[in-house]
């Protein structure tokens, strides 16, 4: 059953136990306790001996009748004094004993009745109480049948409301897995439900507003694909025309040939740009990726950079990649390549040092690279995993770089289906960990 159904079976199971005893005491108030009423009929029996026998014989004859009935009846009736009575009734009953009625005592199965209020059966018999006991007084049956109504009631109320809330449910939860699968990049996704369904009109927004999102990632993709590719073309004529600049003037002229240097060192971020904008709109496009079995070790000691290479110029780098960590089936250049950005962009920020380590945790894989730099602040965390943010800090604008290193890493461990984050390194700068 869902949660929607039991939600609404214990509202209405709260509703029914509260009517319940909105009537009883209604009732208790306006025509006397129905428990009471109910006991009266069943000791009716002992009742009627009791008025319409024993008290219709003449005054000597009042005791022995009393006898009589005390012979053949499976009660009990004894005297005894009227002091004693009201003290075992509470406040309420007390004035109906004296005023001369027949007083129930439910929980005790029994009831109290003045001999008379005039002394006229025997000499001092106005004092005298009859108490009746071991009456066939049985709550528990009445009460029983009360309980089978309430389940009756129950039933028939619970019954078409799971029918409704199931198709409720239903309902919820294809809108919810519309939302997981256009959350994990299927803009293609939309809620099916029947147009008599009542959250149909939810489902129709929501399904409006999946086709605009949809259409304008579309054509956000599409604008970056066609910008990119356009790049190229005016971006080989810029390589093409410095070589021959190079070539025909810039060998006598030492001015020259510094700023064609420095156009060549422009050209060659351009291109940079170019090709990792390319390759987040394919990441972007990627539902799925061509998977195949690759040991993880091997791949992350061929990441780490060779001492005093280019990746971490007087820096100190060291690895420590555990030997368990096993095969995982996906992409290895993709996966290798996210690992480089971290280590990449570890190299940027890092005053001394950078640590490379993996390690098996159960079922999982944890890669982490963390440096000795200035960090990230935990606000930007979440911010730093989306194309072209950048922190408003010195250290960051003097780091070349686009801001999409981090986006392409955080698309290509999602394909994966692992996670990343960011936390606090134990060298003082920042740490990002892969979860595989």
């Amino acid at each position: 059953m869902n949660r929607l159904f039991w939600r609404f079976a214990l509202l209405v199971m709260l509703a029914i136990t509260l009517a319940t005893c909105a009537i009883y005491f209604t009732f208790s108030r306006l025509f006397g306790d129905p428990l009471e009423e109910i006991a009266r009929r069943q000791a009716a029996g002992q009742i009627f001996l009791l008025e319409q026998y024993i008290d219709k014989a003449p005054s000597d004859e009042w005791l022995p009748r009393l006898n009589k009935v005390r012979e053949v009846s499976e009660a009990t009736l004894e005297l005894q004094p009227l002091p004693a009575a009201l003290a075992a009734l509470p406040s309420s009953k007390r004035a109906q004993l004296l005023q001369g009625a027949v007083v129930i005592d439910v929980g005790g199965k029994a009831f109290y009745r003045r001999v008379d209020t005039t002394g006229a059966r025997y000499i001092g018999s106005d004092d005298d109480v009859i108490h009746a006991q071991r009456l066939p007084i049985d709550i528990g049956l009445a009460l029983g049948m009360e309980a089978i109504r309430f389940g009756v009631i129950a039933l028939f109320l619970l019954v078409p409301i799971a029918w409704w809330t199931r198709r409720h449910w239903r309902g919820l939860l294809a809108l919810s897995k519309v939302a997981d699968d256009f959350g994990q990049g299927n803009l293609a996704a939309r809620a099916e439900v029947r147009p008599a369904s009542s959250i149909a009109p939810l489902a129709g927004r929501i399904n409006d507003m999946a086709e605009r999102i949809g259409l304008l990632m579309e054509a956000h993709k599409n604008l970056l694909r066609s910008v990119s590719h356009e790049l190229r073309t005016p971006i080989a004529r810029l390589e093409f025309g410095l070589e021959l600049l190079r070539e025909r003037h810039a060998a006598d002229d030492p001015a020259l040939q510094k700023r064609v240097v420095a156009m060549e060192t422009d050209v060659d971020e351009l291109k940079t740009l170019v090709n990792e904008l390319l390759d987040l709109t394919q990441l972007d496009q990627a539902q799925s990726m061509a998977r195949q079995p690759f040991a993880l070790a091997p791949l992350l000691t061929g990441c780490a950079p060779p001492r005093g290479s280019a990746t971490t110029p007087a820096r100190q780098f060291s690895a420590s990649i555990a030997d368990d960590l096993g095969e995982l089936q996906g992409d290895a250049r993709l996966l290798a390549r996210a690992v480089n950005n971290l280590l990449g962009n570890a190299a940027k920020y890092a005053a001394s040092r950078i640590v490379l380590s993996a390690v098996r945790d159960g079922a999982a894989v944890r890669i982490t690279v963390e440096d000795d730099g200035p960090g990230i602040p935990p606000e930007a965390r979440e911010r730093v995993f989306e194309p072209f943010y950048r922190l408003s800090r010195e250290q960051d604008y003097a780091a070349s770089g686009y801001g999409l290193g981090l986006a392409i890493t955080a698309k290509a461990v999602q394909l994966h289906g692992g996670a990343i984050a960011i936390d606090d390194a134990l060298l003082g700068g920042a740490r990002i960990t892969i979860t595989l």
